[in-house]
């Protein structure tokens, strides 16, 4: 019963040789009694025919087969008539007439097509994958992973790196994410920690002798979900003794080179291009640029002091910079409504406005362009190195929104005209980031990077003095504007390694209890080291032009980071529980928390507010009765799913959400409401208890008009049983939401 060939095998040298074939019945066809089957498996599709003039029992059985049965079939390779070839697929010079039919297995009709044309929800494909995963293209792309990974493994052993497993279960360690807690059964109250990345323990290889380790790790890290992030990834993570950034520079290139042309068939020039990293913000806007297009930016902020355009002038007095970025010919192809809607874009995404200016042969043209001297136009021309044809976006505020806005608006703009073509490539290193990062509300200084990267030699006497201006060993590997690596030249001197700690507000005692085993194993003798983890997940699907990484991994998690296949995350039983020395009491928690990070953030503002105890409300109208407030002064607090994540949309009680109208303001190209689970994991509450405060849940928010139109608002504080009452504009005050219509 063993099959002979595959169904993507078999050619016109295969012509009279009896073969046993298995599979799925893809397509059924009868023409005249004689019944043509698609019989496909992971290799190929191959046409079977059943015949009654050369077997009735096998024709019998084959009128009742029905797509996605499986069977194991015997029969004799034939030559296709002449004018039925199909040149689409490798066996379509033949077919196979079968004699015996060895196996079946009967199928219902599934719930999605089998078919690369799907028009399923990316919820019913993640409930249904082992039917999603049958779809030629899920299969081809997960070979693809298979190859990539095969190729990654045969470049790094042929440069002397060994593969070396590193544990699942370790001590938990500051990351940059939240961690994975398991926790022990045989040492109550103490917990391992899923690793969000080998790196201790990679370093540790380096101190043993083991100069050369790689390994295609699983990565967990309990954080928000987007297009090319999951809860458990894998990554290419590697390490070298005895090396510096450039050796890591130049062996990226290698495997880089490496696998473009072992699966793509393409010569990848090299040495990619470098970029500081404050270079690289102020040229693109970003630490992780898509360099396939120009569309380049500068800093104009000295440059517009010497207009008299108020509103740059203002912005400047108050701290604000004035950024410019060239889109390059848009001048002549964006229209006006166009330039609209991208000033209203730049709002959507924090900014205050967005200030334009076209270039001519004869200067700047704009309704602002008489506030900007001759010479002050002809400096930003020199500035911006901008020609005839071209548009010149301006963005005036702290740089963090500058960037950001200007980053976004030169991504829209390289889609919308086409700038990048479908299989162009480019890459760039990103060197010297600073090694610290002020954090604003606890008032210390973080790493910027990973907290084991070696600061630069003549930064080391101002480390404590002057943290801000220390530049550290780290870089980054982009990829079309995608970040495939973060890595560095690790610490490996005690003392210095003990220092920069010390900057970050740790104590000699949470050192130790953190990191001591690794400090530890340093005085033994540490080489020079660096290394990277680069996303395995992310390269893969680049490489195929996919630009949602769940389209490579063969059962990865929803936006809300559940399998709808399995059912997990589920709750443990009470012996479980009991097991683990775990009492459960979160409803109640988490609830508290959020009506009480509400209070105090209306308290440090200074708002008046009202608590309201009532009655358990389920619906607008039933608020409304209970809280003694007219139904249009409801918050009704919505939580959305996009294509890049979760939104929250607020509309007064007496209205609807119009999703069209929510997905014409976001520019989102596909909204619907979460389900209970999805809410649930987003905020902690429970639906129709969720406040209009999406910046508790680092959430966009979104405003109907219909809301502040109100003097007073009321809405539930997390709980179905309390409700505040407040001022309209105290609470887009606090919450800061972009305002829209998109009540109904």
């Amino acid at each position: 019963m063993k099959r002979t060939h595959t169904c993507g095998e078999l050619t016109d040298k295969d012509i009279n040789k009896k073969v046993i074939l298995a599979g799925w019945c893809s397509t059924r066809r009868d023409h005249g009694g004689v019944i043509f089957i698609d019989l496909r498996d992971r290799y190929g599709i191959t046409q079977i025919v059943f015949d009654p003039s050369n077997d009735i029992p096998s024709h019998k059985i084959s009128e009742t087969l029905r797509r996605e049965d499986v069977i194991i079939v015997e029969g004799i390779v034939r030559k296709r008539p002449k004018g039925m070839e199909n040149e689409k697929i490798a066996t379509g010079k033949i077919e196979v007439l079968i004699g015996r039919i060895l196996d079946i297995s009967k199928a219902e009709t599934p719930p999605i097509e089998i078919e690369d044309r799907l028009e399923a929800s990316e919820e019913m494909r993640l409930k249904y994958r082992y039917l999603d995963l049958r779809r030629p293209k899920m299969q081809k792309q997960l070979m693809f992973r298979h190859a990539l990974a095969a190729a990654v493994r045969e470049y790094l052993n042929e440069q002397g790196f060994i593969e070396i497993e590193t544990p699942m279960l370790i001590k938990t360690t500051p990351e940059g994410a939240r961690d994975y807690l398991v926790p022990s059964r045989l040492h109550p109250g103490k917990f391992y920690s899923l690793p969000q990345s080998p790196q201790i323990y990679k370093q540790i290889l380096m101190i043993a002798g083991f100069d050369r380790y790689y390994q295609l790790a699983r990565c967990l890290r309990d954080e928000d979900l987007r297009a090319d992030r999951q809860p458990e990834h894998t990554q290419i993570d590697l390490e070298m003794s005895f090396a510096d950034a450039e050796d890591i520079f130049h062996l990226t290139e290698g495997l880089i080179k490496h696998v473009f042309r072992k699966l793509l068939n393409r010569d990848i020039k090299v040495p990619f291009k470098r970029f500081m990293y404050k270079d690289s913000v102020e040229r693109f806007c970003t630490d992780k640029p898509d360099i396939r297009f120009g569309m380049e930016s500068c800093t104009v902020t000295e440059i517009v002091k010497e207009s008299e355009f108020k509103v740059f002038l203002d912005a400047i007095k108050k701290g604000s910079i004035v950024k410019a970025l060239n889109a390059e010919n848009c001048g002549e192809k964006l229209s006006r409504s166009q330039i609209d809607e991208l000033i209203e874009f730049a709002k959507q995404n924090g900014a205050q406005g967005l200030a334009w200016m076209k270039v001519t042969k004869d200067g700047l043209e704009s309704n602002i362009a008489k506030f900007f001297p001759e010479k002050v136009q002809k400096k930003l021309l020199e500035n911006t190195k901008a020609k005839p044809g071209d548009l010149l976006l301006f963005a005036a505020d702290n740089p963090k929104v500058v960037n950001d806005v200007l980053s976004k608006i030169r991504l829209r703009l390289a889609d919308s005209l086409g700038l990048v073509k479908e299989n162009d490539f480019g890459f760039c290193f990103i060197t010297d980031f600073p090694m610290f990062e002020w954090n604003e509300d606890e008032q210390r200084w973080d790493f910027a990077h990973n907290p084991f990267t070696m600061p630069k030699e003549e930064y080391w006497k101002s480390l404590e003095k002057e943290p801000s201006k220390v530049i550290s060993y780290q870089y980054d590997f982009v990829m079309n504007g995608s970040e495939l690596f973060s890595g560095s030249v690790r610490n490996n001197i005690p003392e210095l390694q003990m220092r920069t700690f010390k900057v970050t507000g740790m104590s000699e005692m949470e050192i130790k209890e953190k990191f001591g085993f690794l400090l530890e194993a340093y005085k033994y003798g540490a080489p020079r080291h660096a290394g990277f983890g680069l996303g395995f997940d992310r390269l893969a699907s680049l490489m195929q032009g996919i630009h949602d990484i769940r389209e490579v991994i063969a059962f990865p998690k929803n936006k809300a980071a559940e399998n709808p296949m399995d059912g997990s995350p589920n709750e443990a039983s009470e012996k479980q529980l009991q097991e683990l020395h775990i009492k459960l009491d979160f409803v109640k928690e988490t609830v508290n928390v959020v009506f009480g990070k509400i209070r105090d953030i209306l308290n440090k503002e200074k708002i008046e507010y009202e608590v309201l105890e009532h009655k358990p409300v389920f619906t607008s109208k039933e608020a409304a009765e209970v809280r003694g407030t007219e139904l249009r002064q409801g918050c009704k607090a919505l939580i959305c799913k996009t294509e890049e994540g979760f939104i929250q949309a607020v509309v007064s009680g007496a209205k609807e959400l119009d999703v069209q109208k929510l997905q014409k303001l976001t520019l989102f190209k596909k909204i619907e409401l979460a389900n209970a689970k999805e809410v649930r994991q987003v905020t902690g509450c429970n639906i129709g208890s969720v406040p209009p405060f999406g910046n508790l849940f680092n959430l966009k928010t979104y405003f109907d008009k219909s809301v502040t139109e109100n003097d007073i608002v009321a809405f539930n504080s997390g709980q179905h049983t309390k409700s505040i009452k407040m001022k309209a504009k105290d609470l887009v005050k606090v919450v800061n939401p972009v305002v829209g219509e998109f009540g109904k």
